[in-house]
């Protein structure tokens, strides 16, 4: 099978990432990328052996690129996404997807009427130890699950003086966006939609760099109830720990999972680590080739954004805000 001839868009941080991991991979080949700063871009698509252009209209025109990933403004997501569809590409675009939840179903209608995959970059999705906490989770041998809490938090936000980061139109609801969502995505991967969110954001100090904590609980449909924490400046830490009749299972990093059951002793469960971004790639791929779905499936991208445009209306009113069709 021939690879998939790929195209990134946005060579800041993250899209350098995606673009190394893709590196050598022979079902994903990106050969072209889209940035607007050619002239920061132009060493490393050297190094990768990209062809670099600032026009995304070119790349949607070429014929021989079947996909596009999109490492963008989140801001820019849905009308990038609309233009992938309209071209007949496929889109793997970042997280999140949107910043609310219509305009991330009429990207996913786009997509499925033009016959084209739409996958989302939640690369925490693919971390072996998360993997081993959903099966957990599924399995039963927790009981019945009555509570989650999760943390997630790191240091990018101490690098950040300039750029769409720092704006409260791209990025809302302080480390939400960013951090937080890493932890919202697992909650409704293993437990469902949440029913109604109380959110705060607390800013400290505007920056930049910014100094915020974001709080979040949670009451999912499901009757399970969850807190979520996010602060920026802090190191990084990552959290997520599910409560249940007959135990309790927490994430760490992303290969050590605790098991704690009631009568034994607990469990450091160590799993093999992994290429994540490559793994994450890896089922973009699948999709495109329709060997299996992508695992993060259209339900739970909305369902996620239903609760994450709810907390930030919360943090606004400061009165808990139930989700979309809750």
């Amino acid at each position: 099978m021939q690879p998939i001839r790929a195209a990134i868009v946005g060579l800041g941080r993250w899209g350098r990432q995606l673009a190394g991991a893709a590196g050598g991979q022979a079902r994903l080949d990106i050969v072209r990328a889209v940035e607007p700063d050619a002239a920061g871009a132009q060493d490393f698509c050297a190094e990768h052996g990209l062809q670099l252009t600032g026009s995304l209209d070119a790349v949607l025109a070429d014929p021989g690129i079947d996909a596009l990933l999109l490492a963008t403004p989140h801001s820019l997501h849905p009308a990038q996404v609309m233009a992938c569809a309209a071209a007949r590409k496929h889109v793997f675009c970042e997280k999140p997807l949107a910043l609310c939840r219509g305009d991330a179903a009429r990207m996913f209608d786009a997509c499925r009427d033009a016959g084209v995959t739409l996958a989302v970059g939640h690369n925490r999705r693919f971390w072996p130890s998360m993997a081993a906490l959903r099966d957990t989770v599924a399995s039963g041998e927790l009981g019945s699950i009555l509570h989650i809490e999760g943390h997630n938090s790191n240091e990018n936000s101490q690098n950040i003086t300039a750029g769409w980061r720092l704006s409260e139109a791209e990025s809302p609801g302080g480390g939400l966006t960013g951090a937080g969502l890493h932890v919202l995505d697992a909650f409704v991967s293993m437990l469902g939609p949440v029913r109604r969110v109380y959110a705060q954001l607390h800013q400290h100090e505007p920056g930049p760099p910014p100094l915020d904590t974001a709080v979040m609980t949670l009451d999912f449909v499901s009757g399970v109830t969850g807190t979520l924490s996010t602060v920026r400046a802090t190191p990084l830490y990552f959290r997520v720990h599910v409560f249940g009749t007959k135990g309790s299972a927490e994430v760490l990093d992303e290969v050590t999972m605790m098991l704690r059951k009631t009568g034994a002793a607990s469990q450091q469960i160590t799993c093999p680590a992994v290429d994540v971004l490559r793994s994450e790639l890896d089922a973009f791929a699948d999709a495109i080739e329709k060997r299996k779905p992508y695992p993060v499936p259209e339900a739970e991208v909305l369902a996620t954004l239903s609760a994450f445009e709810a907390a930030l209306k919360s943090m606004t009113s400061g009165v808990p805000v139930a989700c979309h069709g809750s």
